[in-house]
């Protein structure tokens, strides 16, 4: 994304710094000592939990101008020998379109298509304000009420939020990812917290509560760093299964935008991740003015072919 100002250092560095201590990371870098700079960079990592142990992620970056020399393949000999060493015996990894050369090594190994996606952009300048305020004026406000939590989640509610949360991402959709159910604790969801805090980035989370029975239903949050201050990263909105089909998705999302137009007027551009199968939430995102802007792909491929494939290039 040249088109968005960098990371700064110190950001990246207390995010490295703040890591859970549940989540396993190695990295290896290319240093070009004639250049005085690191060339080519792997990192390959997974949460030490009692599901999905047979899970490794991974990526591979090498300078443009240096690729189809060994360099990747060199990298993905210690990603392989990592993951075996962790008896993970499934690689997850991902490519985007504007790096064909990522689909291309990936292919080479074998890889699978597990689940196709995009980061879609919403210019808050084409953002529909007669719809917005539609989607507000028509919400369910007999059956649910609005709130927000900003910064770290509200100690005395946090493990009906952890539940929340893992209910809605257990049931996005996984395509062809040979993933288990992921469990969310309220542990994981503090451990989650100590980066972002430490980058000084700012979470809102808008949710709806039903009034009968005082039950969280559904939420959407929200990512904002002063140093990219025109940029706010959507993460994830979800409704509980047993309260979908009452336009909450609708609600959250607008009720966000609004409180953004409001109180962030600096933001110009807003993005998002969303499977390509997702109909519900693409829906939403598509009236509202979301737009393709980057396509993904999430690929997999089983350690053994890794290995054969490394054993061919020996």
């Amino acid at each position: 994304m040249p088109e968005d100002p960098p990371i700064p250092h110190e950001e990246r560095l207390t995010r490295w710094q703040s890591q859970p201590s549940f989540v396993v990371t190695r990295d290896w870098i290319v240093w070009n000592p004639e250049r005085s700079r690191i060339i080519a960079h792997a990192g390959c990592g997974f949460e030490d939990a009692p599901e999905n142990r047979h899970l490794v992620g991974f990526g591979i970056s090498v300078l443009p101008e240096l690729r189809r020399q060994g360099l990747g393949t060199r990298l993905l000999t210690e990603v392989a020998k990592m993951a075996a060493q962790a008896e993970r015996t499934l690689l997850l990894t991902d490519t985007n379109a504007r790096v064909p050369a990522g689909q291309a090594f990936v292919e080479r190994l074998g890889a699978e298509r597990g689940l196709e996606a995009h980061t879609n952009q919403l210019l808050l300048s084409d953002l529909d304000p007669a719809l917005l305020r539609r989607w507000l004026d028509e919400a369910p406000v007999e059956e649910f009420e609005l709130g927000l939590w900003e910064g770290p989640f509200p100690e005395a509610e946090l493990g009906a939020i952890a539940q929340m949360i893992e209910v809605a991402a257990n049931t996005e959709p996984r395509e062809n990812l040979q993933v288990e159910d992921f469990r969310i604790t309220p542990e994981k969801l503090r451990a989650w917290e100590k980066p972002m805090l430490a980058a000084n980035t700012e979470r809102w989370v808008i949710y709806a509560r039903e009034r009968r029975s005082g039950r969280l239903a559904g939420y959407s949050e929200v990512f904002w760093n002063p140093s990219r201050p025109e940029i706010l990263r959507q993460g994830g909105t979800g409704v509980l299964p047993e309260f979908r089909g009452r336009r909450l998705g609708g609600w959250l999302k607008a009720a966000m935008l609004d409180k953004v137009q409001r109180e962030r007027p600096e933001v110009k551009r807003v993005r998002t991740g969303n499977a390509n199968s997702n109909v519900p939430m693409l829906r939403i995102n598509t009236q509202l003015g979301f737009r393709p802007y980057i396509s993904e792909v999430q690929w997999q491929v089983p350690l053994e072919k890794v290995q054969k494939y490394l054993a061919c290039k020996a």
